[in-house]
């Protein structure tokens, strides 16, 4: 455990969030059928994302940047936190949430890019809005036609 004093903490720390919602992924997938591959029920998707983050967050923890001993004490940033960043991710969320029940999909996703999107100071609307774009409709032509998921593409009211 001596490896872990060297360390950068962001890293290790970055890889410990991911391995927590990993984690939380599987649990609550695990509660709905999972099935096979030939006949995936709702819970396969969260679960294998599950694991994919766990081994994505070992991952990250495992490949920390090493930190010289005089700079252990100014490892994470003075910076403060990107309130922008953080309220747009955040914002686009519960956007999807909303807007996937009185709308559906394409709405809900449009917007969840669309608001996570301007999170960036650097990114521009125009940007914003073709990245929105693409992002759903290559969402809607993956999730809707070849995985066929059962989410109304719209839903009027």
């Amino acid at each position: 455990m001596n490896w872990l004093r060297h360390k950068s903490r962001s890293d290790l720390l970055g890889g410990g969030v991911v391995v927590l919602l990993g984690l939380g992924a599987i649990v609550e997938g695990s509660r709905y059928t999972i099935g096979t591959l030939a006949r995936m029920g709702p819970g396969f998707f969260p679960v294998a994302l599950g694991v994919l983050l766990v081994g994505l967050g070992i991952l990250i923890a495992l490949t920390a940047d090493p930190v010289a001993e005089e700079d252990m004490e100014h490892d994470i940033s003075g910076d403060p936190p990107d309130w922008r960043g953080w309220g747009c991710i955040i914002a686009g969320v519960i956007a999807f949430i909303f807007l996937g029940h009185v709308g559906g999909l394409v709405p809900a996703t449009f917007a969840l890019v669309l608001i996570a999107a301007m999170g960036d100071r650097d990114q521009k609307p125009l940007h914003a809005l073709l990245l929105a774009l693409g992002v759903t409709v290559v969402g809607t032509i993956i999730f809707s036609y070849f995985l066929q998921l059962q989410f109304p593409l719209f839903r009027w009211g």
